[in-house]
């Protein structure tokens, strides 16, 4: 039998509001000891008055002590309800996307706290976050076997959702056998995903959006895409009539796979790539005189937690000023933020302050988010972490 979890008086509020998760100083203890649960267990949460509101799983370790995962008491995370969430992400997507490439499930956003799912065509890469979904891996396997039947499912063990949480950090294949590289595409660009080394999942699904706007403005112009990874950015550019490309990263094996995707769409003569820190190079491109039409800068998340936004927006602040001298006269920069603690009239401000330090004018011409395959829960800000903005950069 299911466990009751106890919250305090009040305190059932935001769950009402259609959050989903549950902090450790919302519990009453004291008839609910969390002590009492083990590790990724289910719960039926009840408020203060005792009457039930869902079912959670709950890890007594974690500041986010619960997770919501059905409101129905009946309906715990098991089979039967992964096929039913699953089957309801996909029919989304499919609404979308015409070619499987893309984010399946993006937790929260598909009412699956903890659960991240990548396709890759017939692969599929599966990212256990939490304790809660880690107890119910084999139930996961199994339902995307009923709802797709992949060739090839990827355990994606070394998230740092899953240090957080204390869990081991292997990558396995657990159905079938992966030939590498992994074919796929995106705004009709041809790219290789590495799945099982690259970062994350091996492909960043949610800028897609924000890369297509690009491309309809770059044609005969030259960019330059820091924070390149495998050329999401630089490659479609190119790959959209862009008259060069540089790509900065600082991984060698990141810009290895630059120069294969640029070969892949036949774009490798207007492709070049530049390792190092990405102010060390930005530097030495001023140095040398470059200007280009366009800088996308698509940092890592510079504002990982609350107490990291001071120093966070100091970051981004000198890497838009650093891009800003690196446009021409009349130029368009693209500047991104995946930290969720970093407000969109932040970033903005950030922007507008790194064009008056270069006396430049700014022109707010477009705000990007993440896309379709990575919906929002309205009741969690945190999952609208994503953030894009298009600005002409210009002197009198």
């Amino acid at each position: 039998m299911t466990q009751p979890l106890r919250l305090r008086k009040n305190a059932e509020r935001r769950l009402k509001s259609g959050h989903l998760w549950l902090y450790s100083n919302e519990i009453d203890t004291d008839a609910t000891p969390l002590k009492a649960f083990e590790p990724g267990t289910q719960a039926i949460i009840e408020a203060a008055n005792g009457r039930a509101m869902g079912i959670a799983y709950v890890n007594p370790h974690s500041l986010i002590c619960a997770r919501i995962v059905s409101r129905d008491t009946s309906t715990g995370l098991d089979r039967s309800l992964l096929v039913h969430r699953f089957k309801q992400a996909l029919s989304l997507r499919q609404r979308f996307y015409s070619r499987p490439f893309y984010r399946l499930v993006h937790g929260e956003g598909d009412l699956l706290p903890g659960l991240v799912i990548d396709r890759f065509d017939d692969v599929v890469v599966v990212q256990l976050n939490t304790l809660g979904m880690e107890r119910v891996r084999g139930d996961i396997i199994d339902a995307l076997e009923k709802v797709l039947s992949p060739r090839a499912i990827v355990l994606r063990g070394d998230s740092a959702g899953r240090r957080l949480e204390k869990l081991d950090a292997a990558v396995e294949v657990v159905k079938g056998s992966l030939d590498q590289p992994l074919p796929m595409e995106e705004n009709g660009v041809r790219f290789v995903a590495d799945v099982l080394g690259g970062q994350k999942t091996g492909w960043f699904f949610d800028h897609r959006d924000n890369r297509a706007w690009l491309n309809g403005l770059v044609a005969g112009k030259r960019v330059l895409d820091v924070f390149s990874y495998v050329g999401g950015w630089g490659v479609q550019a190119a790959a959209h009539g862009a008259r060069d490309v540089v790509c900065v990263d600082s991984s060698a094996a990141a810009l290895s796979r630059v120069a294969e995707n640029a070969a892949l769409n036949g774009v490798e003569a207007r492709v070049s790539t530049l390792e190092g820190d990405a102010f060390e190079v930005m530097a030495q491109l001023k140095a040398r005189g470059e200007q280009f039409d366009a800088v996308v800068l698509d940092p890592p998340a510079f504002i990982r937690k609350r107490k990291d936004i001071p120093a966070g927006e100091r970051a981004y602040s000198r890497l838009n000023r650093e891009a800003m001298r690196l446009l021409d006269r009349d130029g368009l920069l693209v500047s991104a933020s995946c930290s969720m603690h970093l407000a969109d009239e932040r970033l903005i401000d950030i922007v507008r302050g790194a064009a008056r330090h270069q006396d430049r004018h700014a022109q707010l011409i477009y705000q990007g988010h993440q896309g379709s395959d990575h919906p929002v829960h309205p009741a969690i800000p945190e999952t609208a972490y994503l953030k894009a903005l298009g600005v002409r950069i210009f002197r009198d």
